[in-house]
């Protein structure tokens, strides 16, 4: 029998994840239903086991033990890895060979909330298949089997973390880091990881707190960075990295206290790739700074613009055979020496492997790169069943006069600079960010988006640096 949609909540389905409310929005029965769904979905893939992990907050033990009930009703086999960070999710589905998974985060969303990552193969499903989950349950075409699925208990922190050790070595130079994993996940791995291929560490709330109780766990942003910074001045640190809940996300911290950029830190990762892989191609994201793809391309790469979302640059990664992509919001995707999925701990071993091989300190490598100024990605709120029509709007608008990159939202292209206005595909929001190559140019730009968007019926906002 088809199922009372009222009961499931439609809006946590969304592009990438099913995510909400933890206590209201993914209660135990409407988890549990859902397994059961995915179950289905993944039966008529041929996909009878999977693996299961989950991260540090109060309910995700709850959430976890409802998603593997409803996987084994319908005869799904489960390994169950316990508390770990996505990367080590991700890194399970290699391992045990399993094409399936679901891994249970609210990621970097404060602790009220919480989400299901689903696999399908070796790569998260989103999208139209996102939406077949939910229209299993509201078509009633759940599969219940009579033959119930195993559940089977497996701990791989060593074989993982054996296997990121692996992955790194460092040059010559002695490094200092300071490690920030916000009571996340990766307080678990990090800093021995670090200290295992050779730097010293100076921790930060390692401890797994599901109440988050030092800052928000999103190193992307300044607000939160405060007490990184400060230790890596006070340490006299190379570098400072922080770990979103998830682990899935880094955020660094130069020699000098400074908050490194996402598409910065991709400009860095690129000019090692690039020296070994010459004519690369380059996936950017389409948030990012005009000096990323300047750079790809001084360093004799091939910039390929795309979409923003982890799965979307996954799925295109894969596409173009790339051999690395990231995003501004700090996943960074490794394919030439890695798995290619968003792996922080791996990414802050790439980093670290980079500054142990040269003179150079981070905050010099960071100053080689052009310097433009920008807002910082400014989300605003916007209904859902509006955010999508003002973004067209305005698209529709700048097309009549101005060039513009259409591939997600509109990003216009000034003689001077860019502004970019897309729909969040994740929560009721609006992103928006400018860049000019000078000041004056930046408040011209970031005035005339301003225009662009309430002329468009947008909501008014104020920028943010």
């Amino acid at each position: 029998m088809p199922q009372d949609k009222t009961k499931i909540p439609s809006h946590i389905f969304r592009e990438y994840d099913i995510r909400g409310l933890a206590n209201e929005e993914l209660r135990t029965e409407t988890v549990r239903t859902i397994g059961a769904a995915y179950g289905t979905y993944l039966a008529g893939h041929g996909i009878r086991s999977v693996t299961v992990g989950g991260d540090a907050r109060h309910s995700t033990p709850r959430i976890k033990s409802a998603i593997t009930e409803g996987l084994i009703d319908t005869g799904v086999s489960v390994t169950d890895i316990g508390l770990v960070a996505t990367p080590t999710f991700y890194w399970s589905l290699h391992h045990f060979g399993v094409d399936g998974g679901v891994m249970v985060t609210g990621s970097h969303n404060p602790p009220e909330f919480n989400g299901l990552k689903l696999v399908r193969g070796k790569a998260t499903i989103w999208g139209d298949d996102i939406q077949e989950i939910y229209r299993i349950i509201t078509d009633g075409r759940t599969e219940l089997s009579d033959m119930k699925g195993d559940v089977t208990n497996a701990d791989v922190f060593e074989q993982y973390s054996a296997m990121l050790r692996s992955k790194i070595t460092l040059g010559p130079k002695k490094l200092k880091v300071v490690t920030d994993a916000g009571n996340g996940t990766g307080g678990i791995y990090a800093p021995p990881f670090i200290r295992a291929i050779g730097a010293e560490v100076v921790e930060l709330f390692s401890e797994p707190d599901g109440n988050f109780p030092n800052h928000h766990p999103d190193p992307t942003k300044r607000e939160y960075l405060p007490a990184l910074m400060d230790a890596v001045k006070r340490e006299q640190a190379d570098a400072g990295i922080g770990f979103d809940g998830d682990s899935d996300r880094i955020g660094v911290v130069d020699d000098k206290g400074n908050m490194i950029f996402g598409d910065q830190l991709m400009a860095l990762y690129w000019r090692e790739i690039l020296e070994k892989n010459p004519g690369a191609v380059a996936i950017v994201e389409i948030k990012s700074s005009m000096m990323l793809p300047e750079e790809v391309e001084r360093r004799g790469g091939k910039p390929l613009w795309w979409k923003s979302g982890h799965s979307l640059v996954k799925a295109k990664m894969a596409d173009e055979n790339a051999l690395f992509s990231g995003e501004v919001s700090g996943h960074m995707f490794f394919a030439d020496e890695f798995y290619g999925f968003d792996d922080a701990f791996y990414a802050a071993g790439r980093l670290l492997r980079i500054l142990s091989n040269t003179d150079k300190k981070l905050s010099d490598l960071i100053a080689e790169l052009p310097s433009y100024p920008s807002t910082a990605e400014t989300r605003f709120p916007c209904p859902d069943e509006e955010k999508f029509g003002i973004v067209e709007r305005v698209k529709e608008a700048a097309l009549k006069d101005m060039e513009a990159i259409t591939i997600d939202g509109v990003r216009i292209i000034y003689p001077d600079g860019w502004a970019l206005l897309r729909a969040s595909n994740t929560q009721p929001i609006l992103v928006s960010r400018c860049e000019g190559k000078t000041p004056d140019a930046l408040e011209k730009i970031s005035a005339d988006m301003k225009r662009r968007i309430l002329e468009a019926g947008g909501p008014d906002f104020e920028w943010e640096y």
